[in-house]
């Protein structure tokens, strides 16, 4: 792993800046952060699936990609109240996002390579 990618914090780009047409993917947590490297350590192909998908349309309803319920509907993101969906990048890795349309900007908020407790 590079010494940059290691270096990565709340805020930044997750990959190269989009195209006009594409959302550019952020990290909102410092945590996303962590749990996103470990995604793409376990799972490479899975991971970049799941970034070209939220680059592409993050508002997709499919098997892979829907909205979260109940308490985890909605997320604060810095001023903002977004929606915040989950995207099943394997059997049990999970990443959350929250959408903003009004800047074409993906905010992933958690990441892991295992289940999370709180949809259970």
């Amino acid at each position: 792993m590079s010494a940059r990618r290691q270096d990565q914090r709340r805020g930044e780009r997750v990959a190269p800046p989009p195209t006009p047409e594409e959302w550019d993917v952020r990290f909102a947590t410092n945590d996303a952060v962590e749990g996103w490297q470990q995604l793409g350590s376990q799972a490479p192909g899975p991971t970049k699936k799941c970034w070209e998908d939220l680059r592409r349309d993050p508002l997709r309803h499919d098997n892979r990609q829907h909205p979260l319920h109940d308490n985890l509907e909605r997320r604060q993101i810095g001023e903002r109240d977004l929606p915040q969906w989950q995207y099943e990048v394997t059997g049990a890795g999970r990443v959350w996002y929250c959408p903003d349309g009004a800047k074409r900007v993906v905010w992933l908020t958690y990441a892991s390579v295992g289940h999370p407790k709180a949809t259970e």
